[in-house]
């Protein structure tokens, strides 16, 4: 079985002690080369904060010469920035032999990554995977309030969706949301009260269980109750993280059913755990929306608020929405989305928040202490 590679890190400009998960970051090759390089050259162009003054000449600030980037992210999106960092720092040097983007990573569920920005991590760029997570560093000042009004797309590059990982042959049969509840099969998935993809993971396993039994309230469905109190009583392990549910799943071999996102399931099945699992598309499934922004309260101190925002912008550029697909998230680029129906096919999913109301709302009455999620796991 090859190892999941779980490098992140954090620069020394960036260090903190007090976050000893973060790790050394190596950029493998780029996966997208050629015309693709050629295409986020031109991007880059277009965004890159050299000026021209008028005799021509570079009136470039020394501080923009060498600039260095810190993106904090949630746990299963590390593959696709190690190699979206390479394709765009690679574009960007070719194109600007004098300057150099150095771009670091950190990664662990989402919550636990927008709080350490919110206690101090210095980040130049967050990539997160709940809402919720950026609002809590809008209230904290740090990302502008008009966040998703600064990218296309309200500011989601791509999306993806809630699937299950079997073991190979799927040989206890699971096919849907509700196989879960039985008696014989044993669930692997993150802790909702650390993982923004396991409260997708909870949030689409309920949003199915209205939509089964036909009830239309969240606060008071005896049937999806009851469904989920039997689907949670089988889980067998809360992890901090999707990665480490990974982990569980496929080094430690535990249980029978990975709850994850569709990226993460589908480079399981095609490197962690090659030959070894099978994904199942539930009949009816969650919409994740991946929000990025700016910290600009960083980049403005960093001199770094040019590049960032290049950064960003470059992930509606095809040769990134190209790598995504090929990534296995759903690009917001139809066109794209549409060339990679044989891997990303079409799925029945809804929008958590128009059946559960505002994401404050979720984390409120589902996800806080003693909320929905509490009640249904208790023994």
């Amino acid at each position: 079985m090859q190892p999941i590679n779980k490098a992140t890190n954090i620069a020394s400009r960036h260090a903190d002690p007090s976050l000893a998960s973060a790790q050394k970051n190596i950029l493998p090759r780029p996966l997208v080369m050629g015309a693709a390089l050629t295409a986020m050259m031109m991007f880059v162009t277009a965004c890159n904060p050299v000026q021209e003054t008028q005799d021509g000449t570079d009136n470039a600030a020394s501080d923009k010469q060498n600039i260095e980037l810190l993106n904090v992210s949630y746990d299963v999106s590390r593959d696709f920035y190690k190699e979206y960092n390479s394709l765009f720092s690679s574009a960007y040097q070719m194109q600007y032999p004098d300057s150099e983007v150095d771009i670091n990573q950190s990664h662990g569920s989402s919550s636990k990554q927008a709080l350490s920005v919110a206690n101090g991590l210095q980040a130049d760029v967050v990539t997160l995977n709940q809402e919720s997570d950026m609002n809590m560093l809008v209230d904290k000042g740090l990302v502008k309030t008009d966040w998703r009004q600064a990218f296309p797309d309200n500011a989601v590059p791509y999306t993806s969706t809630m699937v299950l990982l079997v073991r190979k042959g799927n040989p206890k049969q699971i096919e849907d949301w509700q196989d879960l509840t039985r008696s014989d099969v044993e669930v692997v998935m993150p802790n909702p009260k650390t993982s923004g993809t396991a409260r997708y993971a909870f949030l689409g396993a309920y949003g199915y269980g209205l939509h089964y039994f036909a009830e239309e309230a969240y606060q008071n469905p005896v049937q999806t109750n009851a469904y989920i109190r039997k689907l949670l009583a089988n889980v067998i392990t809360y992890d901090n993280g999707a990665r480490a549910a990974t982990t569980s799943f496929t080094q430690r071999g535990l249980g029978d059913v990975l709850i994850t996102t569709e990226n993460e399931a589908h480079l399981v099945a095609k490197q962690f755990a090659k030959g070894q699992v099978d994904i199942v598309y539930p009949s009816y499934s969650i919409a994740i929306n991946n929000p990025v922004a700016m910290v600009k309260t960083v980049t403005d101190k960093n001199g770094s608020t040019d590049a960032t925002n290049a950064y960003l912008k470059g992930l509606w550029d095809k040769p990134a929405q190209e790598l995504m697909a090929q990534m296995y998230l759903r690009p917001s680029d139809e066109k794209v989305l549409a060339a990679y129906q044989n891997t990303l096919p079409n799925i029945n999913t809804f929008e958590p928040v128009a059946v559960f109301g505002s994401w404050d709302k979720i984390m409120d009455t589902i996800f806080v202490d003693g909320g929905l999620f509490d009640e249904l796991a208790r023994p």
